[in-house]
């Protein structure tokens, strides 16, 4: 198939920015949409022109790094699916595709489709972890839990930190990550030692990176490739009233 691109092409974080068409030529149905990508840069590195800049790492839908907005939606238009497994099969011959990074004001870009998602590891930082000592591994049962909690902490943890929720939000809010990271450790065991700090450290960070705040219209759960539901924000708006209320 034959498709025209428009691409977003910026030098750097201080360049205005453009939109760019290029022609992609004899793609395959069967390729990702990174892989068409990675032809379209074959010839404009055998053109002398520098190519299309955008980030990728395992391409299985595992790391999140893959994070474009394809025809105005993030990851594109098929639901529960990364970039990387966007395959060209759900285009058309002679469609024109419309590339561009993900839009906040927390992921400022770095060059073309390249976005600074680090505050999602400072938020992390903040809060998203355990300071139990668990030891050795343990085997799977030796410490109980019940059902309802661990697959409310696996539905959680499934969250990839790509960006999604917050590039589909009018207010580029990161409730939908945050919400699932406090989540994931609120119903273990393990989590409850940093409880309230771990809520209030983690959205004070959130707030700090200047995400805005949730608009309740579910844009972050439509996109997310892990659907993850926007019950982890009620969930934690709820741990962070409890901790408000224990705060000395």
């Amino acid at each position: 198939m034959n498709l025209t691109l428009h691409v977003w092409r910026q030098k750097n974080a201080h360049d205005k920015g453009r939109m760019e068409v290029y022609q992609a030529r004899d793609i395959s149905e069967h390729m990702s949409f990174l892989e068409m990508l990675d032809v379209v840069n074959e010839q404009l590195v055998e053109q002398g022109i520098d190519p299309i800049h955008f980030d990728h790492d395992c391409r299985e839908g595992i790391c999140g790094t893959c994070s474009l907005v394809i025809n105005g939606a993030p990851h594109g238009h098929q639901k529960a699916t990364t970039t990387c497994q966007l395959h060209m099969r759900h285009f058309s011959d002679g469609d024109h595709i419309y590339i561009e990074p993900f839009r906040a004001k927390a992921f400022p870009v770095i060059k073309d489709l390249v976005v600074d998602r680090s505050a999602f590891d400072r938020i992390m930082q903040a809060g998203g972890f355990v300071s139990v000592n668990t030891g050795g591994i343990p085997d799977a049962n030796a410490i109980p839990i019940p059902k309802y909690f661990a697959e409310k902490a696996m539905d959680a943890a499934a969250c990839i930190g790509c960006g999604a929720c917050v590039a589909a939000c009018k207010n580029a809010s990161a409730m939908l990550f945050v919400g699932a990271k406090v989540s994931q450790f609120a119903h273990l065991p393990q989590g409850q030692v940093e409880r309230e700090r771990r809520v209030r450290a983690m959205v004070a960070q959130m707030d700090a990176e200047g995400f805005g705040n949730c608009t309740n219209q579910y844009e972050c759960e439509a996109v997310c490739p892990k659907e993850i539901s926007v019950e982890v924000i009620a969930k934690m708006n709820r741990e962070y009233l409890r901790a408000a209320t224990k705060k000395s």
